[in-house]
């Protein structure tokens, strides 16, 4: 066990409701998938947030990050409430419409969740694409009846399966003593935004490791703010603003987390004839964030230095049916 001295000051509760020193589990709760790992009430131990509709306590707090909060009016137990949502728009996704804070699974490869209006998803399946053993001479990914995701399988064809073994496990035993030197280094384009506003992620394959595998790269991403009104900052007789700029410095936030520094970025505009800008120029950079828990972590993240506007455009609040694929270009690592 961890003993901690608990914050219990700063809480608006009784000092008996709290233990006195904290006493915490030396390692932190597994949560779900989805579930986040916060602060108890106390500011002592870090729990697994309550979800929508479960009963939560001082001890047992909501999930913040999705903006949910412990309703004790609901339960007699004045000790006892039930997680609730704050008031926010719902989000529509194929036909089908959930309030925010509701999680849901749009399908077996992804899990989600409405945060006013916004809907930001994490992948069910393994975020990497390994390959199988270098004695495979002819590997392919395919999607196995009765499982979710796809898997690497091997197709033992040709004739000569001996003699490309030999070579395939050859290059792989020399790709492991000297992988930057003998690694072909391969890199698809980043993905498009997966929300038209507000914070979301993009991703990309790429093989650029010691290990040179291919594994799936992400960076968090914001094409424009949600609300932002932009269209009061078309110029007279213009039809659109391409890349307007933020005129003070902002902190980005993700999951309750802000960034440690302040940013002016770039976003992309609106038109006023049915035209869409999206990003066409980006730089891939690391932006550190610090959590109420007292958590740091760093993530890439997209900052983009040119839009194009043009009528190939998404649809809405749709991260799965979107079919526009417009490339962007000149995109690259970035220290800032």
């Amino acid at each position: 066990m961890t003993v901690l001295f608990c914050p219990c000051v700063f809480m608006q509760t009784a000092a008996h409701d709290c233990p006195q020193p904290c006493a915490c589990p030396a390692d932190s709760p597994l949560c779900p998938l989805g579930t986040s790992l916060v602060l108890d009430g106390c500011g002592c131990c870090k729990v697994c947030a309550r979800q929508l509709g479960e009963p939560c306590s001082l001890l047992e707090p909501c999930d913040h990050h999705k903006a949910l909060y412990c309703d004790y009016t609901v339960l007699s137990d004045t000790e006892t409430g039930i997680c609730m949502a704050q008031e926010g728009q719902t989000c529509d996704l194929g036909g089908a419409t959930f309030r925010s804070g509701e999680s849901f699974q749009p399908s077996c490869k992804h899990h989600c969740v409405c945060m006013n209006g916004e809907i930001g998803c994490v992948p069910m399946c393994a975020s990497d694409v390994r390959l199988p053993s270098p004695d495979c001479p002819y590997p392919h990914r395919i999607q196995i009846p009765g499982k979710c995701c796809e898997e690497w399988v091997c197709e033992q064809t040709s004739q000569d399966h001996n003699y490309q073994s030999v070579v395939a496990r050859h290059i792989h035993q020399k790709i492991q003593e000297t992988p930057s030197d003998n690694c072909i280094v391969q890199t698809t384009e980043w993905s498009k935004c997966s929300a038209t506003c507000g914070m979301a992620i993009s991703s990309r394959i790429t093989n650029d490791n010691q290990r040179c595998q291919l594994e799936r790269q992400t960076r968090i991403c914001i094409v424009r703010p949600c609300n932002s009104q932009q269209e009061k900052e078309i110029k007279k007789g213009k039809k659109c603003t391409r890349t307007p700029k933020a005129q003070e410095g902002i902190r980005f936030e993700l999951s309750g987390c802000l960034s440690t520094r302040l940013y002016k970025p770039k976003f992309c505009g609106v038109c006023t004839d049915n035209r869409c800008c999206t990003p066409h120029t980006t730089i891939t950079t690391e932006v550190e964030f610090f959590c109420p828990e007292g958590d740091v972590f760093t993530k890439k993240m997209m900052f983009i230095k040119t839009c194009s506007c043009h009528h190939d455009c998404p649809q809405d609040n749709d991260i799965f049916l979107v079919s526009y694929m417009r490339r962007m270009v000149g995109d690259y690592e970035s220290s800032m």
